[in-house]
C-alpha cells in the first residue's frame, strides 16, 4: 500500500510516521515543507493542479493528513489549517488516483462540553477560539468533498515528543528547574482544567488503523477518561520524585492550596510560577494570560461550561466517547497517562 504522508514532521506525524513505517506493507512517501521530506511542497501556497500532479505520479492508496498550525493568529491558522485542507481536496478530486483520506483533526473543533459529559461525534462542534474555527472548517471540507475521507479527531495527546511550551510540557519543564535549583515549592496556575489525555502513539495507531479501514465520516481518538491537570501534575511529581510542595493558584485572589508533596514553613527563595502569565492550548500553542493579570480565576469545579479562560477554547472540561473508534476501527488506547507522563518526565530530566 502506497501512502503519502503530509507533515511528517510534526508531534504526531513523527510517530505516524515510525508506526507506518514498521508496517512491512506500507511503502511510504513524507510531503512537506522541511528539506528532510521526500517531496518539498507547502500546502498553504501551493497550487491543487501541482499537488494532482504530484498525487498522478506516485498513484498513493491513502493520504494522510497531520499538517497544520497551532501558534499564530486566525489568518495564519486559516491559511495552515483550512486552506491547506482544501487544496489537498481539490487535488485528490481532479487526481485519478482514487486515495482514501485520513485527515487528523482535533478536540479544539468541539469546544467547551458539559463538565462530566462525554462527547460523541454527533456533537453540535461551538469552537472556542481560532484554532478550533479553523480546523473545523478544514473537517467541513473533507466530509463535503465527495472523497473517501475519515477525520480522527484527537483530544489532548502526550508522551514522548510532548512541545514544551504545552500544559504537561510546561509542568515537566518547570518541575525540572525546581529539582535543579533545590526549591521546595513551586507555584502554577491553570491546573482545575479537565481534558482526556491520549498518548501520541495511541494516536499513530488510530492513524494506521483508519488507513486500513473503510470508516468514514468523523471518529473521535481520545482515552475517554477525562484528568484534572492538577492530578496530573501530582502523577508527574509522583514520577520525577519530587517532593516539594506544589501550590495551586487557581481560586479566590489570595487563596493559595498546597496540593502535592509536604507543607515547608520556611520561606523558599526562588519560586516558580510555571503556567501563570503565559499560557498555551492543548497542542503548545503560547497565548498571553486571557485574565489580564487581574488575579481572578474560575471555578473548575462550576456546573456550566465556560469558554474562558481557557485558551484552548475548551472550558473546564473535555472527555471523548471513544465507542465509535472501538466499533469501527477496532481500536483502543493501550497506553496509560502515568507512562505517557514518564516519558515526558525522561525528556525533562535529560536537559538537567
Amino acid at each position: 500500500m502506497r501512502v503519502l504522508l503530509i507533515g511528517a514532521n510534526g508531534y504526531i506525524g513523527r510517530f505516524v510516521a515510525d508506526r507506518l513505517l514498521a508496517d512491512p506493507a506500507v511503502q511510504l512517501t513524507a510531503l512537506g515543507r522541511g528539506d528532510d521530506a521526500d517531496v518539498r511542497f507547502d500546502l498553504a501556497t501551493g497550487s491543487p493542479g501541482a499537488l494532482t500532479r504530484f498525487l498522478d505520479a506516485v498513484h498513493p492508496g491513502v493520504v494522510v493528513n497531520c499538517a497544520g498550525a497551532t501558534r499564530g493568529g486566525a489568518r495564519e491558522l486559516t491559511r495552515h489549517n483550512t486552506v491547506a485542507v482544501a487544496t489537498v481536496c481539490e487535488a485528490l478530486r481532479r487526481s485519478g488516483c482514487g486515495a482514501r483520506l485520513v485527515q487528523v483533526g482535533c478536540s479544539a473543533e468541539y469546544g467547551p462540553s458539559q463538565p462530566g459529559s462525554s462527547t460523541a461525534e454527533d456533537a453540535v462542534p461551538r469552537p472556542g477560539g481560532p484554532y478550533g474555527v479553523s480546523k473545523l472548517a478544514a473537517t467541513e471540507l473533507v466530509l463535503g468533498s465527495g472523497l473517501d475521507a475519515v477525520v480522527l479527531r484527537v483530544f489532548s495527546p502526550a508522551g514522548p515528543g510532548t512541545p514544551a511550551g504545552s500544559p504537561l510540557g510546561r509542568l515537566a519543564e518547570a518541575m525540572r528547574r525546581a529539582m535543579q535549583s533545590g526549591d521546595g515549592e513551586l507555584r502554577l496556575g491553570g491546573l482545575g482544567a479537565q481534558r482526556d489525555f491520549i498518548d501520541v502513539r495511541d494516536v499513530a495507531r488510530a492513524v494506521h488503523a483508519a488507513s486500513l479501514s473503510a470508516a468514514q465520516g468523523v471518529i473521535n481518538i481520545g482515552s475517554g477518561r477525562a484528568v484534572r491537570l492538577r492530578d496530573a501534575a501530582a502523577t508527574l511529581a509522583r514520577v520525577a520524585g519530587y517532593g516539594g510542595a506544589l501550590h495551586e493558584l487557581d481560586g479566590p485572589p489570595g487563596a493559595l492550596r498546597p496540593t502535592i508533596g509536604h507543607p515547608r514553613t520556611e520561606s523558599v527563595g526562588h519560586r516558580l510560577d510555571a503556567l501563570g502569565h503565559h499560557r498555551t492550548d492543548a497542542l503548545g500553542h503560547h497565548r498571553p494570560d486571557p485574565l489580564g493579570n487581574r488575579g481572578e480565576r474560575p471555578d473548575a469545579d462550576h456546573a456550566a461550561p465556560a469558554p474562558h479562560p481557557y485558551p484552548d477554547g475548551c472550558g473546564s472540561w473535555q472527555q471523548a466517547d471513544v465507542r465509535t473508534a472501538r466499533d469501527r476501527l477496532g481500536w483502543r488506547p493501550r497506553i496509560a497517562l502515568e507512562e505517557s507522563l514518564a516519558d515526558i518526565w525522561m525528556e525533562a530530566a535529560c536537559r538537567i
